[in-house]
């Protein structure tokens, strides 16, 4: 029976990387033949991920995300990790008597909040996934936006979305003024995988607690990333029935934005992608992280999961 690469890595018994290992040596060379020319195609080019959702908790899942990270860095490409790890800072908010305050998809973040989002950020749950790849068989580095005064921040303004004259409060929450990602590719070229917090810093060394998704789409952008690959826990992009966009424009986004159907924590995440697309980042992909290898799903087949944002 032939094999392909999306039958083999994704069928419903949903197989493994040790799961491969017994398959024939005919059907792994098929599967290899296959993606030959994804490998070739992306040698060399930058894939920044945002690694969020399920994907973030689900031991199977990171399992299989390490392995695909790990994986993407031995064939010749250059990935880039910036997490997220909401729930963890909710958990851990519980933990202290605090409740998790939101405003338009932007956690407010106060003075005692701010402490701690980053020891759980650039603590527990960064170094969980520098463990994670470095089990797998990688080489990561964790960092913060202090590393190598690498996210110069300020204070995000956070204008209303429907009344512009309001403008809200949200703490320390950060906007991002200035990125250099000299640290970032002085770890590539050494054959570092970077594991990046959403950590950046102020003027007067103050942190600002800045959203994942958002630093996700500006780190492609200068790094001039061949993708931008945002991890969610749903399919994609939906329309008001729930029907997945596989393929979407400017012009159709800004009417998603108009209409109400992208609102609440999607609205930075499209928001990003879309400037990330039209500042010369190659392909924005929001995928499914619930999937076990979606990146491989995405990277090396010809199948379209998730929601490509195009920017014309």
């Amino acid at each position: 029976m032939r094999h392909n690469l999306r039958l083999i890595v994704f069928s419903g018994w949903h197989a493994s990387m040790t799961d491969l290992l017994s398959i024939a040596p005919r059907d792994k060379a098929e599967i290899l033949a296959q993606a030959l020319p994804y490998i070739r195609k992306f040698h060399g080019k930058t894939m920044v991920i945002k690694y969020g959702g399920n994907a973030m908790t689900d031991p199977d899942l990171q399992a299989d995300f390490a392995e695909d990270v790990v994986l993407l860095k031995l064939v010749g490409m250059n990935p880039v990790v910036v997490h997220g790890g909401g729930p963890q800072i909710e958990t851990a908010l519980n933990r202290l008597g605090k409740k998790g305050h939101f405003i338009q998809g932007m956690r407010v973040t106060d003075a005692e909040t701010m402490e701690v989002v980053e020891w759980v950020l650039a603590g527990e749950v960064q170094q969980d996934i520098v463990g994670l790849i470095n089990q797998a068989g990688g080489k990561a580095v964790g960092l913060t936006g202090r590393d190598g005064g690498m996210i110069r921040a300020q204070k995000l303004k956070m204008v209303d979305s429907k009344d512009p004259s309001i403008e809200h409060d949200v703490g320390q929450v950060g906007d991002i003024v200035a990125i250099d990602p000299s640290v970032v590719k002085a770890l590539q070229d050494d054959a570092f995988i970077p594991v990046i917090s959403p950590i950046g810093f102020g003027e007067n060394n103050e942190s600002y607690n800045i959203n994942a998704d958002v630093v996700a789409s500006k780190l492609a952008t200068v790094l001039q990333a061949e993708k931008l690959m945002l991890l969610t826990n749903t399919p994609g992009v939906l329309d008001k029935e729930g029907k997945l966009l596989t393929d979407l424009t400017a012009r159709e986004i800004d009417a998603l934005f108009a209409d109400g159907t992208i609102s609440g924590g999607m609205l930075p995440k499209i928001a990003g992608a879309l400037d990330a697309a039209r500042a010369g980042v190659n392909a924005v992909h929001i995928i499914d992280g619930r999937v076990p290898h979606a990146m491989l799903l995405e990277i090396l087949t010809d199948q379209a999961y998730g929601t490509m944002i195009r920017s014309h």
